[in-house]
């Protein structure tokens, strides 16, 4: 008997239904993968690197989705604000993804390469070396939080008829809809402008 045309298994397959199975349950198991796809365990691990593996191939997939022509933008701040709202745009479809890849290393090559062009946008912008990792680190933390946010329950907060909360009710009756949106919208800002006088700092100081 001939082979199949389309291969039983491969790496895209096992992304595929990892992610599904995050979606569904927040987590994966490489023996539920091979159940999925209808193989054995083993013949999983011919094709990945372990759980490690899968977890970088789930990072590649998701950020794949992640626009890099917003890194070609100009000026630098309208690079980074782009990246930010593309970032937080692909995570936000799969936010049960993002504890399992907060917890590991960055190792796939074609995310590190973003990274890198990040790197190179502030450098180019004239910022101190010593400030890009943190200054990154800082917008991905408001980027996977928010993102995380938007799964969350529109109204977080529910309010006890034994606990006095008078001024914290009347907050939350002022805020409206859109509660993760808002709030994104404040972190970018705050970021953005904390960086830009942090680069004029940096400018005044050479």
């Amino acid at each position: 008997m001939g082979r199949p045309r389309t291969p039983l298994l491969d790496r895209e397959r096992i992304t595929t239904t990892a992610l599904q199975l995050i979606d569904e349950t927040g987590d994966f198991t490489v023996p539920r993968i091979a159940r999925g796809l209808g193989v054995q365990t083993g013949s999983v691990y011919h094709h990945v690197d372990g759980r490690d593996g899968i977890v970088e191939l789930l990072r590649e997939r998701v950020c794949a989705a992640i626009d890099p022509a917003t890194l070609e933008l100009t000026p630098w701040d309208a690079a980074m604000e782009a990246w930010a709202r593309s970032y937080r745009a692909a995570f936000a479809a799969h936010p049960r993804v993002i504890p399992l890849l907060m917890t590991s290393p960055v190792r796939a090559p074609r995310v590190l390469a973003q990274y890198e062009r990040a790197v190179g946008v502030l450098l180019a912008a004239g910022f101190e070396p010593a400030t890009i990792m943190p200054l990154i680190v800082a917008l991905e933390n408001l980027v996977l939080g928010s993102a995380l946010d938007l799964a969350a329950p529109e109204a977080m907060w529910e309010l006890a008829g034994g606990t006095p909360t008078p001024r914290l009710a009347e907050a939350l009756a002022a805020a409206g809809d859109g509660r993760a949106d808002r709030a994104f919208e404040v972190g970018l800002t705050a970021f953005l402008n904390h960086a830009r006088a942090l680069r004029e700092g940096g400018n005044k100081g050479s």
